[in-house]
């Protein structure tokens, strides 16, 4: 498992210190799971689901794939815990506040930009 938790690790782009961080344990623990000195516990192998939506199997057999699919609910939710972690004043934030506040106007310009972004591709 500690080769998976590497695999996670850089796919996510993150540091052992800020791996640790989401799940709960320091960078030090991180490496120590990496290079197999220690097993994962039950605790951490739900954190490590929960916090990077991780399949189980995956983490604990190498079977299937890395990540678990999201329905459009999901997604949402797990924007929103995201944001709630944040600090407020965080670019996300800012742009998620600045959406809440538009009318229905400002939403068909937006609309419009967006669709005129896309066929630009």
């Amino acid at each position: 498992m500690g080769e998976r938790v590497r695999e996670l690790r850089r796919s996510l782009g993150l540091s052992g210190e800020r791996f640790g961080e989401k799940i709960g344990v320091k960078k030090s623990a991180v490496s120590k799971i990496e290079k197999g000195l220690v097993g994962l516990s039950e605790q951490n192998i739900l954190a490590i689901c929960r916090e990077f939506n991780v399949s189980e199997e995956w983490l604990r057999s190498g079977e299937g794939e890395m990540f678990l699919k999201l329905d459009r609910e999901m997604e949402i939710a797990r924007l929103t815990r995201d944001l709630l972690l944040e600090e407020e004043d965080s670019f996300k934030n800012r742009v998620i506040a600045v959406l809440a506040k538009l009318t229905p106007e400002q939403w068909k310009v937006l609309s419009e930009i967006a669709e005129g972004l896309i066929k630009k591709d």
